[in-house]
């Protein structure tokens, strides 16, 4: 087999999949309003549970909703019938998962779950199936075939399912108003909740901060900005700050005035109005700063615009 049948062949199911995942958005209809509607009148647990692929599948949404608002956990239905029922409370709700919507371990299921009127979420590609007909809500996940290429190995149906768990965590986000912040309550030791937890004092640099008078000859302000070695300088009048400068501002005025350039001040060139944000803005948000404005560096001031230190991109990757 040659490596350009090897990727057509991945090729291939890599468009099986999209167009499948395209054609699933006519399932996002009444019936997955409904299942909504039931999850966030929820007032105990989403229980997510499913049989092999499904069960694997079940698990990675169980966790995704978890982290985005929906307390939730995965359970396997054939440790449920060996004394895991007793975690299942009549405040519940269950995400049942199976392609076929006639998985023997769900359906016998089914009965307990019906007995204590506890609302049931079928995701199913069946319709049909006992589990979609006795679901209170049905999501349908149905695809045309298996990327396999035998068409026997769950790979699109099961591509189908994340994808349809994830857009119902996407839906249930917006309906409670998730924010990054609550995300980062649920993710306080990864990278990710120590960027939105971190705050501009945790990470600024405070010390032999490179602070000129705005009065200051460029010529000299030059040598401070080579001090400094953050690429700017910060003009400081009575305390508080007045503008900055940074490398860019002092090439382009050498450019621009030649032989005048050092007959200059700081002021001349200076940007008087500055970005600056507080101690406790978190750094998520200094991050959007900078890539809004294409600057490198933010300054952080007081609320009588004293500086207390100055933050730039390389503090924020963390």
């Amino acid at each position: 087999m040659t490596k350009k049948h090897l990727r057509a062949t991945a090729i291939k199911c890599l468009q099986d999949e999209a167009a499948a995942l395209l054609a699933l958005v006519t399932s996002i209809d009444e019936s997955f309003d409904q299942a909504c509607e039931i999850i966030l009148q929820c007032r105990g647990k989403l229980i997510v549970t499913g049989v092999g692929k499904s069960g694997h599948i079940g698990a990675k949404i169980a966790a995704t909703l978890s982290s985005t608002g929906t307390p939730s956990f995965f359970i396997n239905p054939l440790d449920a019938f060996h004394g895991d029922l007793g975690v299942i409370s009549n405040d519940d709700v269950v995400l049942a998962i199976s392609y076929s919507g006639q998985t023997d371990e769900l359906l016998r299921f089914l009965p307990y779950l019906l007995e204590k009127n506890i609302p049931v979420i079928g995701m199913t590609g069946n319709p049909q199936s006992l589990l979609a007909q006795y679901a209170t809500a049905h999501l349908n996940i149905c695809v045309a075939h298996e990327a396999c290429p035998l068409g026997l190995a769950p790979t699109t149906s099961t591509t189908a399912t994340l994808a349809m768990g994830d857009a119902l965590a996407c839906a249930l986000m917006e309906a409670r108003n998730f924010k990054a912040s609550d995300f980062a309550q649920f993710h306080p030791g990864g990278s990710l909740g120590k960027r939105l937890l971190t705050t501009a004092k945790d990470v600024m640099h405070s010390t032999d901060l490179p602070i000129v008078s705005p009065e200051l000859a460029l010529s000299e302000a030059v040598i401070h900005l080579s001090r400094g070695r953050l690429g700017l300088c910060v003009a400081v009048e009575e305390g508080r700050v007045a503008g900055i400068i940074t490398d860019g501002d002092v090439r382009r005025a050498m450019e621009a005035a030649q032989d005048k350039f050092f007959t200059q001040t700081v002021s001349d060139i200076m940007t008087k109005n500055p970005k600056t944000v507080s101690a406790d803005t978190k750094i998520a948000t200094i991050e959007e700063i900078l890539h809004t404005n294409k600057i490198h560096a933010v300054l952080v001031v007081d609320k009588e615009n004293h500086l207390l230190g100055i933050v730039d991109s390389f503090k924020t990757r963390i």
